[in-house]
């Protein structure tokens, strides 16, 4: 069943730049198929400095983005907005999360949700306090969508009290995301943003090989890498890659790599969206082992994985082309069978829809909606 157009306001992190921000390539494929489901969305972005000044995206088309400058401003300009909405989408990483989950929850009149692009920091941090959710806000919202998969949702409706909790992975859009002519420049190439407990599995699986295949070309692209760190000669830098570029990077690279961070890697069913996109793009990637992976893409047949430098060398010296390509395609079929950004908003359609099928059942409940105590915080 789909629901009717809906009027669909997301409060995230940013939208308007890709640059140290995985979460812009996330919303905007899922924002541009809910668009074209015929569903209204308006997404409200802080106006920060470091966004502003890498801006790649400033006309969506098919649906809005509106900036405010500062907390006070999220009641005053759009209360009506957020109230008279079908669906109020809260994501990780907001600034000021906190306080405006606590005004979204008590303000708005349409269903709730917390999407979570972080659910393995969210919940490593939980205990230790977050700027962006706690524990009490978890059980407002009417539906958590969460970024990690497998048993992680029915533990935050277990352990946190969500009343529904859901995964909604990334994705890759498929009118972008497709193979390109190119002759392969890299024999292997990786592109993220730097974190420091990623970085570790980056050098075992692309900055060792790198130093063991000197004849062979390697690149890592993203932005915050510390500038001290120190590259072999055959790893090329590259500061940012935009994200209607992607397809054009993937296109040269024989493999590309996807490694993961430690605390999504423990968890397990937490795939990147560059997973996706390469994947999409006909590049076969090499990936590290975590938990869950084979339900993204299935071992050997669409994804290699490796946990050595001798495994990638290996991969790289001696896999058959033949095999090489066979696997590419494997993996793009599975991509548009299963996870492209139109399978999101029609799961997102299916969550509200349940969501508001249990909300309808529930006795109503005036307590705890304090609107006036909320707008009260929000405006200091």
């Amino acid at each position: 069943m789909t629901p009717k157009q809906l009027d669909i306001v997301i409060i995230g992190l940013a939208v308007t730049s890709s640059w140290g921000n995985g979460h812009a390539t996330t919303y905007r494929a899922l924002i541009e198929a809910l668009a074209r489901r015929g569903h209204r969305v308006t997404f409200l972005e802080r106006d920060v400095p470091w966004y502003r000044e890498h801006r790649d995206l400033t006309r969506p088309a098919g649906w809005d983005v509106k900036l405010y400058q500062g907390l006070q401003d999220v009641p005053r300009r759009f209360g009506p907005l957020v109230r008279g909405a079908d669906l109020v989408i809260v994501g990780s990483y907001v600034p000021d999360g906190i306080a405006i989950a606590e005004w979204v929850t008590s303000h708005a009149e349409g269903i709730k949700a917390f999407y979570d692009i972080d659910t393995p920091v969210t919940l490593a941090g939980l205990d230790r306090g977050l700027a962006y959710i706690s524990t009490a806000m978890i059980p407002r919202f009417d539906l958590y969508l969460s970024f990690t998969g497998g048993p992680i949702p029915g533990l935050i409706e277990d352990a946190y009290g969500s009343p529904m909790a859901r995964p909604l992975y990334c994705s890759a859009d498929p009118d972008l995301h497709r193979p390109r002519p190119a002759a392969p420049h890299w024999s292997l190439g990786y592109l993220g943003t730097f974190s420091e407990d990623r970085q570790p599995q980056l050098e075992t699986l692309l900055v060792t090989p790198a130093l063991q295949l000197a004849a062979e070309r390697f690149v890592v692209a993203g932005s915050k890498y510390p500038v001290d760190l120190v590259w072999p000669a055959n790893v090329e830098r590259i500061s940012h890659v935009a994200p209607h570029e992607h397809p054009d990077f993937y296109a040269r690279q024989r493999f590309a790599l996807n490694v993961t961070r430690a605390d999504m890697r423990s968890l397990g069913f937490s795939p990147s969206v560059r997973l996706f996109e390469a994947a999409a793009c006909g590049t076969p990637i090499i990936s590290d082992h975590w938990p869950g992976i084979e339900t993204i893409l299935t071992p050997s047949v669409e994804i290699l994985l490796a946990a050595t430098p001798g495994e990638v060398i290996d991969i790289l010296s001696n896999m058959p082309e033949e095999k090489r390509l066979s696997i590419a395609e494997q993996a793009r079929r599975r991509i548009l069978r299963d996870h492209t950004a139109d399978h999101r908003a029609e799961q997102l359609e299916g969550y509200y829809l349940e969501a508001a099928s249990r909300r309808a059942r529930r006795p109503h409940n005036i307590a705890g909606r304090a609107i006036q105590a909320a707008e009260t915080q929000l405006n200091g």
